[in-house]
């Protein structure tokens, strides 16, 4: 009669060894998985600054994600966000700087970081243009960003440098432009060329393209035997350019057909 009770007994220690274990497991896991302790906000703030100042942009990037996870109602969580996505546009991960931006603007469009806030998002696409021969999306949205600044902040100094970037921008846009007029030209394309080099002339009035694509449009008019309006374009060039050698060109074109500019 003791033997079954001994194994039965000697089952019950069995179990309770196998349950200390998966407990101790469990535990282990837990320890593991666990967040890391709630610090002080300014420690974790002073941290997130000092790790941005030795140029780790992407761990200074998770150190101020971090002050807002620990301490999402402080004032510090707001100023740490856009510090964030800060760093993040210093680590050139503009996806995640925008996201970030985004979420900001959305919970907080009256805080004193809004302009800046506007700033670098539009600043954001700003780094992201490519040359002239690839699609031009990140500077139309650069573009409206910008704007965008100037319009809901125009007394700030991210305005005044907002101006000085537009006029970048429509540069490069204009170029953009004027580097397929050109492909067409070439391949005598006329009317798909004057589309382009006109968008220039009338859109991107204040660009440094604009005598060129006067120019561009006198030979696309003569070419297609529309001399009137090769005089007018011709005419214009001289007014607004009378030193240009693009306007010499055209002249010389013009006189070529034994046609004169129009005054």
């Amino acid at each position: 009669m003791r033997f079954p009770l001994a194994r039965s007994a000697l089952s019950f220690l069995v179990l309770l060894f196998a349950l200390s274990l998966v407990s101790a497991c469990a535990g282990n896991k837990e320890d593991k998985d666990a967040l890391p302790p709630d610090e002080s906000v300014t420690v974790l703030y002073t941290r997130a600054m000092d790790t941005l100042a030795h140029s780790s942009y992407t761990e200074a990037a998770k150190q101020f994600a971090e002050v807002e996870r620990q301490h999402p109602y402080s004032s510090w969580a707001t100023h740490a966000q856009v510090m964030e996505a800060y760093a993040n546009y210093q680590a050139m991960d503009y996806d995640a700087a925008v996201k970030a931006l985004d979420e900001f603007i959305d919970l907080h469009p009256g805080n004193t970081d809004a302009p800046y806030a506007f700033y670098l998002r539009a600043l954001c696409n700003y780094e992201r243009i490519p040359d002239v021969r690839r699609d031009q999306t990140a500077a139309h949205e650069a573009l409206k960003g910008l704007q965008d600044v100037i319009t809901r902040f125009p007394d700030t100094d991210y305005a005044r440098d907002a101006v000085l970037k537009i006029g970048l921008i429509k540069d490069h846009l204009a170029g953009g432009e004027m580097e397929v007029g050109r492909y067409y030209l070439t391949r005598r394309l006329y009317i798909a060329a004057i589309g382009r080099f006109r968008t220039v002339a009338d859109k991107y009035q204040t660009t440094s393209h604009v005598p060129e694509a006067l120019e561009r449009l006198v030979e696309c008019y003569v070419a297609l035997g529309l001399f009137e309006e090769a005089q007018k374009n011709a005419a214009l060039l001289g007014y607004n350019f009378p030193g240009s050698s693009w306007y010499k060109d055209a002249y010389a074109l013009l006189q070529e057909k034994g046609v004169a500019p129009k005054k």
